[in-house]
Parts: C-alpha cells; structure tokens; sequence
C-alpha cells in the first residue's frame, strides 16, 4: 500500500479558515510579531560588531555578548514559535504549511548552539568564534527570508480571500440594475 505525502503548494492555502482564527486570537502571534524584528535588530548590530572584530581586532567583548544575546533571543523565538504552531496548527513543530522552514530552522539552531559550544569550550580562538557566528548568521538570513515570504504569501492569500467575499456579498448589477 502506498502512502501519499501532503505536501504545500501554491494553489493550496496557508492557513484554514480555522487555523486562521487560531493565528489571529492567540497572544502568541503578537509575541512573535515582537520577537522577529527585535531578533532582526539585534542582529544587524551584532553583525556589524563581528565584522569590526574580523576587520580590526577591536571590540571582541562587546561582539561576543551580542552573538549570545542574539543566540538567546533565537532560543525565544524558536520555543515561542512552536507554541505558535501547537496553537494554530496542533503540532510543536513541522506543522505543513511551516515544514520547511522549521526544517531550516533547526540548522539556524545549530550553528547558533555551536557557537556557544566553541565560545564556552574555548574549541576554536575568537577568530574561529566569530566564524561560525558569521555561519550561523548567514543560515538565519536565509531562514528569515523563508518566513517573510510566508508572510506574504499569507496577506496575499488573504487579500484574495477577502476580495472573493467582497465580490460574492455584493449584488449582482452586470444589468445595469433595473428590471
């Protein structure tokens, strides 16, 4: 006997109509609507201190506690995610219209744990440190473009939704009206 996969594409939707009113009841949309853009923010600062720490030597505390910083406010959003998706999905993680993106998610994890692996084993010199955070860096860019995609995905799929009701609530005037 064969077994289908479900997979998403782009002719099925993002999110049931139920699903879409989990998403837009629970707390835990807000908290990762906080939690992505000051993970985001924190994230060009510490970039711009590991670049001054690679091109200059100078500045090595102050990119280290921001690599943790933004490791940590990635280990937030990553356990408040799957609450997330627990909520509108019913799964802790992998829920299919996310599948992919918390695959990747999972690499984006990695690197960052390695980091704080090398950083409090003393594994690799600073050099080697800011390496791997630059690694795990590069890996959360790409997961973060995965996910703003999926945002826009989920306006436009709900533009089309709302224009589709909008068309169908509306009288029927391709007449010209009177009878």
């Amino acid at each position: 006997m064969r077994h289908r996969h479900v997979r998403h594409d782009r002719h099925q939707p993002l999110y049931t109509p139920a699903e879409r009113e989990r998403r837009d009841n629970t707390v835990w949309t807000l908290v990762q609507g906080v939690l992505a853009p000051l993970q985001f923010l924190v994230f060009l600062v510490s970039l711009v201190l590991v670049i001054r720490y690679l091109v200059t030597g100078a500045g090595e505390a102050a990119a280290t506690i921001s690599i943790v910083v933004k490791t940590l406010i990635l280990y937030s959003i990553m356990i408040t995610g799957s609450v997330w998706e627990k909520v509108v999905f019913g799964r802790w993680l992998f829920a299919r219209p996310f599948f992919w993106e918390d695959v990747f998610s999972m690499l984006v994890l990695a690197l960052h744990t390695a980091y704080l692996l090398v950083l409090f084993t003393g594994w690799l010199d600073v050099r080697g440190q800011m390496l791997v955070a630059l690694a795990a860096y590069a890996a959360y860019v790409i997961n973060a473009t995965q996910f703003l995609l999926k945002l826009r995905a989920a306006r436009l799929q709900q533009a089309r939704e709302d224009a589709a009701a909008q068309c169908a609530s509306e009288p029927a005037q391709a007449w010209g009206g009177a009878e």
